[in-house]
């Protein structure tokens, strides 16, 4: 493990751990996916959270445990120096609630809404990144892209892809994660924001 950033991989260790159980036993998958009618009919509110430790199938896991190595540890390391060894967990699994609840709250009265996966919290985290980060490139299928150039894109297909509504994929949360990665940062450090500012105006460092 690396020491720098324990919790980065104590997600990544135990997201991949309880995702491949839950791939293997669909009661397991069942019971910790985010369904409203179990939570406000059973009380099971840990929905809320679990969702985010279990995955549809190994490409939707490796996507999002990718995204985290990469930008998690960076991430980690920025918070635990700011604000002590708890920062991260923290805004990880804040970031798991937040970025869920706008899609929760607009289908708690549909029984065949079902959402699960990391995206949500990832988000968060790589949208953090771009606020410090935001000319670095980040690959995107092997093609390096700006992190700003890529955020701005991710956005807009966020919004567009949920407005839609026309595949199984949580863009609200991939939305409002990044939405809270950003509002988290700037609030926990409001130098970030003209940090961020400045950046931008100096792409060439």
């Amino acid at each position: 493990m690396d020491f720098d950033s324990p919790f980065t991989f104590l997600f990544l260790g135990l997201t991949v751990l309880i995702s491949w159980q839950a791939i293997e036993r669909p009661q397991l998958l069942a019971r910790l996916l985010l369904w409203p009618p179990a939570v406000q009919r059973q009380g099971q509110y840990d929905r809320l959270f679990t969702y985010g430790l279990v995955h549809a199938d190994w490409g939707h896991l490796l996507f999002n445990m990718i995204t985290l190595y990469f930008f998690g540890r960076l991430i980690e390391s920025f918070l635990s120096q700011q604000f002590g060894l708890w920062a991260f967990p923290l805004f990880y699994v804040s970031a798991l609630l937040v970025s869920v609840l706008p899609g929760y709250f607009k289908h708690s009265n549909d029984p065949n809404y079902r959402t699960l996966g990391a995206s949500g919290a990832v988000s968060a985290v790589l949208f953090a990144y771009i606020l410090l980060q935001p000319w670095n490139l980040i690959f995107v299928f092997f093609i390096p892209v700006p992190a700003i150039v890529y955020g701005v894109l991710f956005l807009g297909y966020s919004i567009y892809m949920d407005r839609r509504g026309s595949d199984s994929i949580n863009h609200s949360a991939h939305l409002w994660g990044a939405v809270y990665g950003v509002v988290f940062l700037i609030i926990a450090e409001p130098r970030v924001l003209s940090f961020f500012l400045q950046s931008l105006l100096n792409p060439l460092g």
